[in-house]
C-alpha cells in the first residue's frame, strides 16, 4: 500500500513544486524604486575641472531656489526650478542596459539659449536610501593626460514623500 501511495505523491509534490516555480514574479528593479520613490532635492552641484587625471579647479554652485528632480514609475520625470530659474522642465528617463547610466532627455535652454541636456549621459556615481550622486559632462573611461575635462557632480538628497 505504501508503494502504490508513493508515486501519487511524488507526481503531486512535482506538480506543486512546478505551479509554484512557473508562477509570474514581479519584476523588481531596486534602483527603479530607489529612483520613483519620493523626490530629490539637489544638495549640491559641483564643477570639476581636470587635466588629464589632475584636478585643475572646483566650482560649487549657489542656488536659493529649491531644486527637485522627480522620477515617475511611467519614466517621465521632471526638474523644478532647473538652472535656479522659476521653471518646471518634463521629460522621460530610463536607465542604461548596466544600469549605471541614467538616460533622461529633460532639455533646457543654456546660457547662450543652445538646448541643453544634462542628463542624456549621467553616470549614476552613488544611490542609496537618502541620497543620489550623479556624474554628467566629459565621464569618459579612457582619456589622454593631456585631455581638458570637466565633470558636474550633482548631489541629491531624497524627501521621502512625493509631495513637496
Amino acid at each position: 500500500m505504501v508503494k502504490n501511495m508513493r508515486y501519487p505523491l511524488i507526481a503531486v509534490l512535482a506538480l506543486v513544486f512546478f505551479v509554484i516555480n512557473s508562477c509570474k514574479r514581479d519584476n523588481t528593479d531596486n534602483i527603479s524604486v530607489l529612483l520613483t520613490s519620493g523626490y530629490w532635492q539637489l544638495g549640491s552641484l559641483t564643477r570639476l575641472d581636470y587635466l588629464g587625471s589632475t584636478p585643475l579647479a572646483d566650482t560649487t554652485y549657489v542656488c536659493d531656489s529649491v531644486q527637485t528632480f522627480t522620477f515617475n514609475k511611467d519614466n517621465t520625470c521632471t526638474f523644478e526650478n532647473f538652472g535656479c530659474a522659476a521653471n518646471v522642465v518634463t521629460g522621460k528617463w530610463s536607465l542604461s542596459s548596466t544600469r549605471t547610466f541614467l538616460i533622461s532627455d529633460l532639455t533646457e535652454p543654456d546660457s547662450t539659449g543652445k538646448p541643453y541636456q544634462p542628463f542624456i549621459n549621467a553616470r549614476i556615481n552613488n544611490l542609496g536610501d537618502y541620497s543620489l550622486v550623479l556624474e554628467t559632462g566629459d565621464i569618459q573611461n579612457y582619456y589622454d593626460a593631456t585631455d581638458r575635462r570637466t565633470l558636474y557632480r550633482w548631489g541629491f538628497v531624497r524627501k521621502r514623500t512625493s509631495t513637496k
